[in-house]
């Protein structure tokens, strides 16, 4: 069974970091290309971060210059390192198999003060 295991979400102040987890089994984690999105409360998901073919990395425009996604295969895990957070950072972050389309089941942020 594909599982997604997110985590590190809570609350933060403005300008604050914050690193999330995604622990990854049930499929080849190597073989794959991750992603992070999000969905704010009201609003549709939104792609945040994510491994593109040849090892590049897209960003939301959005986060750029802000977010870090970074993955450690021999831990079948993927990170979103987040810094200089804002209050519209607020949202469920879910990672997720794009090619497989499996959501894991979210880590909420918070940003406020």
């Amino acid at each position: 069974e594909v599982q997604l295991q997110a985590s590190g979400g809570g609350l933060v102040q403005p300008g604050g970091s914050l690193r999330l987890s995604c622990a990854a089994s049930g499929f080849t984690f190597g073989s794959f290309d991750m992603s992070w999105v999000r969905q704010a409360p009201g609003k549709q998901s939104e792609l945040v971060a994510a491994f593109i073919t040849g090892g590049r990395i897209n960003y939301a425009d959005s986060v750029k210059g802000r977010f870090t996604i970074s993955r450690d295969k021999s831990q079948n895990t993927v990170y979103l390192q987040m810094s200089a957070l804002k209050p519209e950072d607020t949202a469920i972050y879910y990672c997720e198999n794009p090619v497989l389309k499996v959501r894991g089941q979210g880590t909420l942020v918070t940003v406020s003060s």
